[in-house]
């Protein structure tokens, strides 16, 4: 039990002599600093809540208008007229004491007015969304007067959480429109007679039940900062009982061409520093917000709060997602052994070269793991209730509790994974598909799932990302990984031997193992085993592949005068019928983080105008160039509006899944809402963002490119398909499905992908066009 007597900053004996006190310096120096720092900390919050609670205008503006209203009464002149007379007869202080205090108190309050007034100004300003539909057209003269005022109104550097309290709030979209534009989304899917029994449902839950759920839901969004995300994350996210691993967790990938260091320490050593560095920006709210791509247009911050320290915990019907102020130390798992690693001595965060050399201690500990403990992340991947119960039974007190804190409470988690990935090798596209399954669930029992995301550091130096999906979605955890992988290879660098930068304190101490578990035996293989098969299981059907599109990108696109991303949603309808012989409901996640607290709406992107466009080309119609880029275009501009008016409030899953919320706790039931709730997402999609491409030289380094991230198959029967556009001439998806389905086939529908975008870009990009391109290997077998 050497950790506890390390834990302990003093100890005594009684003698002859009386108290013997040994004081332990270092333990005193330790809880010195650490407490040195935390009341940093707690100052820098107080001065970042003044700054961001009188946003847009700045604290010294306070000093600008005492000053101008202590000027005016200097001349003889009243602005208050008569305010301050009324307040200086309730001070007691003599007259020029009460003349120089009641301006003061006015001055203030004037102040204080003035900002409200803007901040409403700014919520106003933020609520116009009519400029997103107008963005590749003439710009009205109302728009061009909100960029400007707006231009104005946030000429101040904000911090990270400035723009919150200003951020509209998501407006409830009307029944009528919600169903009609439902309706419209589902008419490609279904025949005349089915199309017709939908009609009559919708219209039969518009005129009964629609109206009284209605209004409940618009009292919901009178009183609350979102009607959506808190019922989205309880019930989609944390009230789910199977397994996170694969079904809800998503992955992140590092650089597709170049590893920066092959030494695996090392590389764990600059990547857990930039994501402290990261932590610090966060905590410090020294991050620039997040924008609209090209524009001054603010978005929700919320999700960076929860980024680090938290820990979701499991429960009998729903989870819970807990999360600390802050942590000194990231838990560290290799070879079976659980290790706390400290990350910062006397106050300052240690060096890179410093964590490199602690990961090397940690990686040369010869110790095998306890019992209990080399498996014991096998409870995070299965099914959340037995992992509650043994939770409950043998982890809610004593050493198993400490334990088990040590792991939940640590910064993030990272894994010294014993393999190697990366496209290497003789088989690059089999070892990229390698590398996503190692990511997306390891060995079922070397990652810590419940963390909001745990890091993995490879034996040949390549890392990744594991994130939990509840706290926050991908676009948030893209933004710190852009950052970790631009500040690890261009920031901080690494030495000709490949070894971090910096300075070692050679009297750090050893991390040590931090897990004392004390489980019966039967327990642990009741707990830990059934959990780790039913995790195997899981892993062992997901049909990961990844591969780059390098024929051409978005710059090809464009010229087209076309939506980069409706191009790839029009060729994943291609894809998609070739391979399956017809259409589905397709997902597209498009974010609402232009309101407060907003999360995702879904974007239909199974039109009736992609349909028409994919027909054409199954169909060998014979058509003109000009025709086929025609229908294209109507297709493109469809599915650019569906993503509009999802990202401004008008989108149509949210609101039928409150309506269905709703209904639930009213206790009555809808057929149509519990038919349209159970409709399978058989194509799943979502693009990775790249949103701080200055990060990235890839003109002068284009070896730096990002492979992106992706997640599993949505539905037993589907696939889960996850892309990012790099620069002007690469695209790389990620394909996910089950190899229990026999109708799909990861690597067969990414050829399908691959020859969908060079079908529809030859297509349009030929001057005289008779005919279309033919359909390729995978006959359709039937057309809805």
């Amino acid at each position: 039990m050497a950790e506890a007597h390390q834990a302990v900053a003093f100890q005594f004996t009684i003698t002859p002599e009386g108290i013997d006190l040994q004081l332990s310096y270092q333990a005193l120096n330790q809880i010195y600093h650490s407490g040195v720092r935390s009341w940093k900390r707690r100052v820098s919050r107080m001065r970042n809540r003044v700054i961001k609670g009188v946003y847009p205008a700045s604290p010294s503006s306070w000093l600008f208008v005492v000053i101008a209203i202590l000027a005016t009464l200097y001349m003889r002149s009243d602005p208050s007229m008569g305010l301050i007379d009324k307040i200086q007869q309730h001070l007691p202080l003599s007259s020029q004491g009460q003349t120089m205090l009641s301006a003061l108190v006015f001055s203030t309050l004037l102040w204080l007015s003035l900002i409200l007034a803007l901040r409403f100004c700014l919520k106003l300003l933020l609520s116009y969304h009519q400029w997103m539909f107008e963005m590749h057209g003439p710009v009205s003269n109302t728009t061009k007067v909100w960029v400007t005022l707006l231009r104005l109104l946030s000429s101040r550097k904000p911090l990270l959480y400035s723009y919150q309290t200003s951020l509209p709030h998501l407006p409830v979209p009307t029944i009528k429109d919600t169903l009609s534009r439902y309706l419209q989304s589902v008419r490609p899917l279904l025949s005349d007679p089915a199309y017709k029994r939908m009609t009559e449902l919708a219209n039969g839950f518009e005129s009964n039940l629609g109206n009284r759920l209605q209004r409940y839901l618009k009292l919901k969004a009178l009183w609350a900062t979102n009607y959506v995300s808190d019922w989205w994350e309880e019930y989609i996210y944390l009230r789910s009982r199977g397994p996170i691993m694969v079904n809800s967790n998503y992955y992140g990938m590092d650089f597709l061409f170049v590893t920066p260091t092959s030494v695996q320490a090392a590389r764990a050593g600059n990547t857990i520093t930039a994501l402290l560095l990261y932590r610090r920006k966060v905590n410090r709210e020294e991050l620039k917000p997040s924008r609209v791509p090209g524009t001054v247009i603010p978005l929700c911050a919320a999700q960076y709060e929860r980024m680090f320290n938290t820990t979701r915990t499991p429960g009998l019907e729903t989870d819970v997602l807990q999360h600390w102020q802050d942590s000194e130390y990231v838990a560290v798992y290799h070879k079976g052994r659980f290790f706390r690693l400290w990350v910062y001595n006397a106050g300052r965060l240690l060096s890179p070269r410093e964590i490199e050399h602690q990961i090397q201690r940690i990686l040369d500990d010869p110790s095998p793991p306890l019992p209990g403990e080399e498996r014991l992340g096998a409870l995070t991947a299965g099914d959340r209730v037995p992992w509650h119960q043994m939770r409950k039974q043998y982890f809610s007190s004593g050493i198993n509790k400490r334990s088990l804190d040590i792991i939940e409470r640590a910064a993030f988690f990272v894994t010294l994974d014993d393999e190697e990935q990366g496209m290497k090798g003789d088989d690059p596209a089999g070892n990229l598909d390698r590398y996503a399954k190692s990511l997306l669930h390891g060995k079922c029992y070397d990652r810590w799932f419940d963390k909001s995301f745990s890091i993995v550091i490879y034996k040949n130096g390549k890392n990744g990302l594991n994130a939990e999906h509840s706290w926050a979605d991908a676009p948030t955890i893209a933004h710190l990984w852009e950052f970790t992988l631009a500040t690890d290879a261009f920031q901080l660098g690494y030495t000709d031997d490949e070894h971090c930068k910096g300075d070692v304190d050679r009297m750090l101490p050893h991390p040590r193992s931090l897990l004392h578990i004390d489980l019966p035996l039967s327990s642990k293989c009741l707990g830990i085993c059934t959990s780790l098969t039913v995790a195997q299981s899981l892993a062992d059907d997901v049909d990961c592949h990844v591969f780059p599109f390098r024929e051409f990108g978005k710059g090809r696109v464009k010229k087209l005068r076309v939506s980069p991303d409706a191009f790839i949603q029009i060729s994943l309808q291609l894809a998609y019928y070739r391979d399956r012989g017809g259409f589905c409901l397709t997902y597209e996640a498009s974010m609402t983080r232009l309101f407060r607290e907003g999360r995702t709406e879904t974007v239909r992107s199974c039109s009736n105008e992609t349909c028409a466009f994919v027909k054409m080309i199954i169909q060998n119609t014979l058509c003109s160039a000009e025709q086929c880029r025609r229908l294209l275009r109507l297709a493109s501009e469809g599915h650019q509006n569906l993503y509009r008016m999802a990202m401004t409030g008008a989108g149509i899953d949210r609101h039928l899944f409150c309506l269905y919320v709703v209904s639930k706790y009213l206790g009555v039931d809808s057929p149509f809402l519990k038919e349209v709730l159970s409709e399978p997402w058989r194509l799943s999609t979502s693009q990775t963002p790249i949103q701080q491409i200055e990060l990235f030289d890839i003109k002068n380094h284009p070896d730096y490119i990002s492979l992106g991230g992706g997640f599993g198959p949505v539905a037993d029967d589907g696939y889960g398909v996850s892309y990012i556009i790099v620069g002007e001439d690469m695209i790389n998806f990620h394909v996910s499905s089950k190899y229990s389905c026999k109708e799909t086939d990861s690597h067969r529908f990414g050829a399908e992908i691959h020859k969908a975008l060079q079908d529809i870009m030859a297509l349009m990009s030929a001057e005289p066009k008779s005919a279309a391109p033919s359909r390729g290997p995978s006959q359709p077998k039937k057309q809805l």
